[in-house]
């Protein structure tokens, strides 16, 4: 008998059926942000692939629509989903960690904090050994995990402020970083480092054995992983399903009408304005070519806005896909250590293979190959990340919780 039993047991039956039911819909509401989290892993699965087999493409930040191909862009476009998903959840799960089931609050800054130390060092280490391979590695790139850790060290240290505060700086940060576009430092002036990592994405060391690139300037992220926390009661136990979805709805289409405005005339938001194409479909692609690096308050109002959407569409419901979703999006750093490395054997296998077909890279021709291999690495990694998963719900051990 588990150490938990006697406890249960000294609970009157009605009490003992009133927590069952807490359960379920603590369950069903943290399900939702599983489901979330899953989606956008299994579109970053699919943007990994891109750059694993279709790198002799490359494209640029943003991306140049005279010359991509419209497919090309689409599949990149449905990528920049993952990142703003990934740090809005990790600002509303921290909020969830302060406000358990259990009705006790704790605070979230030590775990926040730690948490936030590991991503950095798994970002410096196995992550950029992941994507390039190479020990030691030539170039260190500070991408979206150093982002992610980064963001959270901040949350940390921000978050006994008021969640009023909190909410406040964040939208603060998201639609007013724009501003600061013009602001710019020379490698060598005072504030060059600094602003590199919160701003601008250049080379922290541009020489030597070891260079080192900001490619995930940092400050917009912070924005929204503090927007993510002050949404956190949108999950709380007070919240009913319906109020939660109508006020995600409410927060996606402001998001997007705010977008149309402001990006249909040009007006804020965007360092690029989009034009008139060649076509219809050029148009659109030229209308939705925002900027990632950083993120651009375009950027941030479709992908959030789109996320919103998702997440009450998703409230709810329990179905086959569901929670097939949910087994990728409850063990996230896993499956993401998991497919870099897979991802890394597989193009080492095809390029000894095949052999280098474009320049110095194996590469397919066709962007249906990308397509047909997301979904099979997808289905073949599924197993050991339920496992993983499944593991992770059921042990006692502290260490899981990072992953």
């Amino acid at each position: 008998m588990s150490a938990s039993a006697p406890a249960v047991s000294s609970i009157p039956s009605g009490g003992v059926a009133t927590a069952a039911r807490a359960a379920v819909t603590h369950r069903s509401r943290i399900a939702s942000i599983d489901v979330m989290r899953g989606l956008v892993m299994l579109l970053m699965l699919v943007d990994h692939v891109r750059e694993t087999i279709y790198l002799h493409m490359q494209v640029s930040d943003p991306m140049n629509v005279a010359t991509i191909e419209p497919a090309l862009f689409f599949t990149r476009l449905s990528a920049h989903l993952c990142a703003p998903v990934f740090v809005f959840l990790t600002g509303l799960s921290a909020w969830l960690y302060a406000h358990p089931a259990s009705g006790e609050e704790r605070s979230p800054a030590g775990f926040l904090f730690k948490r936030g130390l590991l991503l950095v060092a798994l970002e410096v280490t196995v992550v950029n050994f992941a994507w390039s391979g190479d020990f030691p590695p030539h170039t260190l790139w500070l991408q979206v995990i150093w982002a992610i850790g980064i963001s959270m060290i901040v949350l940390a240290a921000l978050v006994r402020l008021p969640r009023w505060a909190l909410g406040v700086i964040g939208l603060a940060i998201v639609f007013g970083h724009n501003l600061l576009t013009p602001i710019t430092f020379k490698p060598g002036e005072t504030g060059y480092t600094l602003w590199s990592i919160l701003h601008d994405r250049n080379f922290l060391v541009a020489e030597g054995p070891l260079k080192i690139k900001v490619s995930y300037p940092v400050l917009p992220w912070i924005g929204v992983i503090l927007v993510g926390y002050a949404a956190g009661p949108l999950y709380s136990r007070a919240i009913s399903s319906l109020q939660r979805v109508r006020a995600l709805i409410l927060a996606g289409g402001v998001c997007l009408a705010l977008l149309l405005v402001i990006r249909g005339f040009n007006l804020y938001g965007e360092t690029l304005p989009w034009v008139a194409g060649e076509d219809g479909v050029h148009t659109v692609m030229s209308f939705l070519n925002f900027t990632k690096y950083p993120p651009s308050l375009d950027f941030l109002l479709l992908t959030l806005g789109v996320a919103a959407f998702l997440l009450a569409a998703f409230d709810g419901r329990d179905n086959r896909t569901t929670r097939v979703l949910a087994i990728f999006g409850g063990a996230p750093m896993f499956f993401y250590l998991l497919h870099l490395y897979a991802l890394l054997v597989i193009y080492r296998i095809l390029l000894a293979v095949f052999g280098a077909n474009h320049g110095a890279r194996f590469g397919v021709d066709e962007m249906w190959w990308i397509w047909l291999m997301a979904p099979v690495l997808a289905f073949t990694l599924y197993f050991p990340c339920r496992a993983f998963t499944r593991f992770k719900r059921n042990t006692s051990q502290s260490w899981v919780r990072y992953f």
